[in-house]
């Protein structure tokens, strides 16, 4: 397989230019006032988006946005995939995708294995699916919170769609996340910072690095298993 390895909550050119040049697959912009890594800017949205010129796919975050939101997002980020991080239900799915045009990545939040019934939901009608950990009921934001949750509850799993896996992931414990779920995709946010919403650049980079020998080694392990 190859995986794909999105970087998210990025907001600084130095920052952007590491994910890039470390091959990632997909930046992140986060637009959630809440998150310290919300980009308040429109025109810090335009510049980063420009400065990605079609190195990586552009990924806009947000939970729960209203229209006004997205429009502006869309105008000034360009993105070219939506990830829906709140309660958004499957019609707003729907609408959104119809509205603007653009593929979308829905979170679920998971804790338990009944939580992967809201697949069922999605599935029909995201283009992607991204399991993070659940976020404790007091918390401000549901994700970006650096929590892990029991990578066996994806163990085997087929949503009939792409997914991703976030939550709690660093470079440090990547491989076995994938070896475990053997998902096509991982994300990233605060595991490659040095304080909330602060990116680290060699931890971008070692994020990468990571992802990718874990990627290669389980092709290897496949490819010997069906020698």
């Amino acid at each position: 397989m190859t995986v794909l390895v999105k970087i998210c909550g990025l907001k600084t050119p130095n920052a952007l230019d590491a994910a890039l040049d470390a091959g990632a697959d997909l930046v992140g912009f986060v637009f959630f006032e809440p998150s310290p890594r919300h980009l308040a800017s429109g025109e810090t949205a335009r510049e980063l988006g420009l400065r990605v010129k079609g190195r990586a796919g552009k990924v806009a975050l947000t939970v729960d946005a209203d229209d006004a939101t997205f429009e502006h997002i869309v105008e000034n980020l360009k993105p070219d995939m939506l990830q829906l991080h709140g309660k958004e239900t499957l019609q707003r799915v729907l609408t959104l995708k119809r509205k603007f045009g653009l593929p979308v990545m829905k979170a679920i939040p998971v804790e338990t294995k009944s939580d992967l019934g809201a697949i069922a939901t999605y599935a029909r009608v995201a283009d992607r699916l991204l399991f993070d950990a659940r976020a404790p009921g007091d918390a401000t934001r549901p994700g970006g919170l650096g929590k892990p949750f029991d990578w066996t509850l994806l163990k085997d799993l087929d949503p009939g769609i792409p997914f991703m896996l976030s939550g709690g992931l660093d470079a440090g414990n990547v491989a076995e996340a994938l070896t475990i779920t053997r998902a096509p995709g991982v994300d990233v946010s605060s595991g490659i910072e040095r304080a909330p919403g602060e990116k680290d650049l060699e931890k971008i980079r070692a994020f990468v690095r990571a992802a990718r020998q874990a990627d290669a080694r389980i092709g290897s392990m496949k490819v010997a298993s069906n020698a």
